[in-house]
């Protein structure tokens, strides 16, 4: 779930008492967009080499990336969608904080410190250590790019929309301004910033969301005596639900489709992870393998605690304010923070403004941290791999190279802006549904074979990216997400789903994988083993990494 989806109507919450207090609300958004600015500006004139702008000069220590991480991470998703969820649907809701905290084991054990030793600054890199050198490169780079893409259409969507309805903009030409000036932030921060910039950003918004999430879940445990067991009671109780708010079932379980979507849902969380391009290039900025290690178990940590801190959120959304105001503000339940943020500082009151206009201040900084990794993600595997690699074939110079980074980023950027202005009034769902698809269909399979498997070709590559990628794409166009249910999906009023899940994990995922085998194994090419002997000792060990 990706943090557009989860924020686009976050805020409607606020919409009405926040007009008297608009002047505070644009003040505190000034004052975070001039710092962050800043920060980008003051790590932009030390970005002089490629290894600067793609890795940060691999100069940061296990915990300032293991907090960066995080901040790439904790998308409004987890802030705003997993309160909305647990205090809607309880346990069921809960079950998406599981999901995306197991991830991290997927990314520490298998993919963090090989990935590390064997690359360079993309997953290119290490799918062409041992491969022919442009065909996969090409592929790395085109499903890079679409994986960032479409996770950057639901940022740029749903943050439009947030600051639309903060600053009581009605217009659709105001709403398009509003896309336009968010894509050209996100330009600056890269182009100016590179990787330097973008990790302090990171970093600075993980810290304001870590303490906002304390801060709300201080409040909510001090209005119930700190008694966790009364706090879950007055839940159960004020959903309607009784018991069974506390029990698994409420929401996936009514039906056999509903409980393979939610099988399909969770296999995307937990292995998307360790294929979102945005998160593999954080595991490149830190000196060491053991560096990435380290800042791996920092990430799940501070995660860990952030997650754990959503129950009090949700739980407390439910019993202090209860699922009916919920629902009637926002029918997916993606206004329950703010809510809570706006009564327990007192509804209609400076102090509930205050609140509110500080939580949405950090959603925003949230979306804006998001978008600038997904960016920069999507810029250094076109300019690395593409340009460098495929079209001048290894001979471009650091300079060039970086060059034509800076105008993939606008670009990116560019098509961004025109996809989100499109998009800001559509279900984002099936968008983010998709790049986690993506990610764990096309970029994981593929990665974890050529890491670990020495029959693997670079047809089973090619094969694994491209089918995977199609295999996704199909079953997500295909779906419910994109027609048939009028409540929730991107097109209305036409039905040409003819597959029932909402999330194409449970078929795309072993697709992915499928394909890869197959196509090695119907593969001509005689796998180099020497490299591969190579590749495993270097991604290991560290003995010859960058």
């Amino acid at each position: 779930m990706s943090a557009a989806y989860h924020s686009h109507t976050a805020v409607l919450a606020a919409s009405s008492s926040t007009t008297e207090h608009r002047p505070l609300i644009i003040t505190l958004f000034a004052v975070f967009v001039a710092a962050t600015l800043g920060i980008t500006v003051w790590a932009g004139r030390q970005t002089k080499s490629a290894s600067d702008f793609y890795a940060g000069g691999r100069q940061f220590t296990a915990f300032q990336n293991g907090l960066a991480v995080s901040g790439d991470y904790m998308s409004a998703a987890s802030f705003l969608g997993i309160a909305g969820a647990i205090a809607l649907f309880g346990y069921d809701g809960f079950l998406y904080s599981i999901g995306f905290l197991v991830a991290w084991l997927v990314a520490l054990l298998l993919v963090a410190e090989p990935l590390r030793n064997s690359g360079r600054y993309t997953m290119g890199d290490v799918l062409a250590y041992r491969m022919r050198q442009r065909p996969v490169r090409t592929a790395a780079g085109v499903s890079t790019i679409i994986v960032s893409i479409f996770y950057l259409l639901a940022q740029m969507a749903g943050a439009g929309v947030l600051v639309s309805l903060l600053l009581g903009i009605t217009s659709d030409a105001g709403k398009i301004l509003i896309v336009a000036l968010v894509g050209v932030l996100m330009i600056v921060y890269v182009t100016i910033g590179g990787m330097k910039g973008t990790t302090w950003v990171q970093m600075v918004k993980a810290v304001l969301l870590i303490a906002g999430a304390i801060l709300m879940t201080f409040m909510v445990l001090w209005k119930f005596n700190f008694n966790v067991s009364d706090l879950l009671g007055t839940a159960a109780e004020k959903s309607g639900h009784g018991a069974s708010f506390l029990q698994p079932g409420l929401k996936y379980g009514a039906t056999g489709t509903s409980k393979l979507d939610f099988l399909s849902l969770g296999i995307a969380l937990v292995l998307g992870t360790a294929g979102l391009p945005h998160i593999l290039i954080r595991f490149y900025t830190v000196p060491t393998a053991k560096a990435a290690r380290k800042s791996v178990n920092w990430a799940i940590g501070i995660i860990g605690g952030f997650y754990l801190m959503t129950i009090a959120l949700g739980f407390g959304a439910a019993a202090l304010i209860g699922p009916k105001e919920i629902i009637a503000k926002n029918p997916a339940g993606n206004a329950a923070a703010p809510q809570l943020a706006e009564y327990l500082g007192g509804v209609g009151s400076t102090g509930g403004a205050v609140m509110l206009a500080v939580i949405s201040a950090v959603a925003f900084a949230t979306i804006l941290a998001v978008v600038a990794g997904l960016t920069l993600a999507s810029s250094s595997s076109f300019a690395h791999d593409i340009y460098a690699n495929v079209i001048r074939k290894g001979k471009a110079s650091e300079k060039e190279e970086m060059r034509a980074a800076r105008w993939a980023t606008v670009f990116i950027g560019a098509a961004a802006i025109l996809l989100g202005a499109f998009a800001r009034d559509m279900n984002v769902a099936g968008l983010v549904a998709l790049a986690f698809a993506v990610a764990a269909s096309a970029n994981l399979p593929t990665l974890l074979y050529s890491l670990f498997w020495k029959r693997f070709t670079t047809q089973g590559a090619l094969w694994s990216i491209y089918g995977g990628l199609a295999g996704s794409v199909i079953l997500v166009l295909f779906s419910p997400v994109v027609s048939g249910n009028e409540k929730t999906s991107m097109f209305k009023g036409v039905d040409f789903a003819w597959f029932p899940l909402e999330n194409p994990g449970l078929i795309s995922i072993p697709l992915g994988f499928l394909l890869g085998w197959i196509g090695s194994l119907l593969s001509k090419e005689e796998p180099d083993k020497g490299k591969y002997a190579e590749l495993e000792v270097k991604s290991l060990t560290g003995i010859g990494a960058h």
